[in-house]
């Protein structure tokens, strides 16, 4: 029996940060871009506002509730009061298995139909990733069943977070070198600095930066490093020798390295556009440096018993078996080459074999782009998930009732 549902018009996210910009940035992205691309009624709970606001500058900290861009974004202190079915979202989400409040879930359970509730997971390249996506879970209690929603790099997977025309907009600025100049002088960049192989560096504290930055000004051509502030600030001091502020400057050898403001989210992506290679770290900046279509560096969000390595070599095993310098340096960068070989090169043998292989990176990361795209974006695959869900649950209902 074939039942036409209504469409879904109100969806909830929630969120707790973990990793201070990735988990709000992907949820960010997420609720954005169901209400302006999907007309969705979307309230996004986010507990860390200050992080927020780092993305994106028109989040008021101090506010319970708020609209941005369209979004209700509501701060998430722990309530534990009393939820009515009434306001309740026909999609409920939780993102990387952050508990719902009690109260939320218990008026879940009261609603008619139901909502469709979600676990968005994070991102991994690991094989059994595709056997627990979609996956259903039903609640110990109430009559409520969650389902695994898993974003990933195949058919079997959500796929990738890509807003309409971003492919578009990225050829249009790439296209050209007008507009990117024009972009990062915005930013302070000069045109010396321009010319030069520019990179951008977003990694975690304990990213072996320092090493990098002595190769890199020894090397013969030069480097402009663009650093947001904020990101690896000791090595960035120490080679600075004064506070790592947006706008401080200092060049040493080959090597320029310059701190940006900490930009929103539109103005990152261009970063990574405006950019020859690309560091990222976490997850959220790691699939935006896929859709620039430049040659990046992964630095991986650390777990305990180094399993993040597991997850690291699944991704290089898709991405980069056609590039053994990008592997190498990937494995070097998260700490993983001693596991690989005890003898693993140092930066000063590696870099000069990344940098030659750099054009070759680039270009198969645009062959990786198209191949991501064929698997439909991450967003519009959710909503054709939990309208199926819904639709099933008002079949088996009705098949129910005949039943009796």
């Amino acid at each position: 029996m074939n039942l036409a549902m209504p469409p879904p018009r109100s969806l909830v996210l929630f969120c707790k940060v973990v990793d201070n910009f990735g988990d709000i940035g992907i949820c960010w992205r997420l609720a954005r871009q169901l209400h302006q691309e999907h007309g969705i009624a979307v309230t996004l709970w986010v507990d860390d506002l200050a992080s927020f606001r780092r993305l994106c500058p028109a989040v008021q900290p101090g506010a319970d509730v708020q609209q941005v861009d369209g979004v209700t974004v509501q701060h998430w202190r722990d309530q534990d009061g009393i939820f009515l079915p009434v306001q309740i979202a026909d999609i409920v989400i939780e993102f990387f298995g952050c508990e719902l409040p009690p109260g939320y879930v218990a008026a879940m359970a009261q609603c008619e139909p139901r909502p469709v509730w979600l676990n968005l997971e994070g991102l991994s390249a690991e094989k059994w990733v595709e056997g627990c996506h979609t996956l259903p879970s039903p609640h110990p209690r109430l009559p409520l069943t969650k389902h695994f929603f898993f974003p990933g790099f195949t058919a079997h997977t959500g796929g990738l977070l890509h807003e309409a025309g971003l492919q578009q907009q990225r050829r249009q600025f790439q296209g050209d070198p007008q507009i990117s100049r024009n972009f990062l002088a915005t930013l302070g960049v000069t045109p010396a600095e321009m010319a030069a192989l520019k990179i951008s560096l977003f990694c975690y504290p304990h990213a072996p930066v320092t090493a990098l930055f002595e190769v890199w000004q020894q090397h013969g051509a030069a480097i402009t490093c663009l650093v947001p502030e904020g990101v690896a600030v000791d090595a960035v001091e120490a080679f600075l020798g004064e506070p790592a502020r947006p706008g401080a400057v200092r060049t040493r050898g080959a090597l320029t390295l310059r701190v940006l403001p900490f930009v929103a989210q539109p103005d990152y992506d261009k970063v990574l556009w405006a950019c020859d290679f690309n560091i990222v770290r976490g997850e959220d900046s790691f699939v935006r440096a896929q859709w620039a279509g430049r040659a990046f560096l992964w630095h991986i969000y650390p777990q305990d018993e180094n399993l993040h390595h597991v997850k690291l070599r699944a991704f290089l095993q898709r991405y980069a078996s056609a590039s053994d310098s990008l592997t190498a340096a990937a494995l070097l960068w998260n700490d993983a080459a001693r596991e690989e070989a005890p003898g693993a090169q140092d930066w000063s043998m590696l870099w000069p074999r990344l940098f030659a292989d750099l054009p070759a990176i680039a270009q198969a990361a645009t062959h990786w782009q198209q191949k991501m795209q064929l698997h439909g974006d991450l967003t519009a695959n959710l909503l054709k998930f939990a309208i199926a869900v819904r639709s099933a649950a008002e079949e088996n209902k009705v098949q129910s009732a005949v039943a009796r």
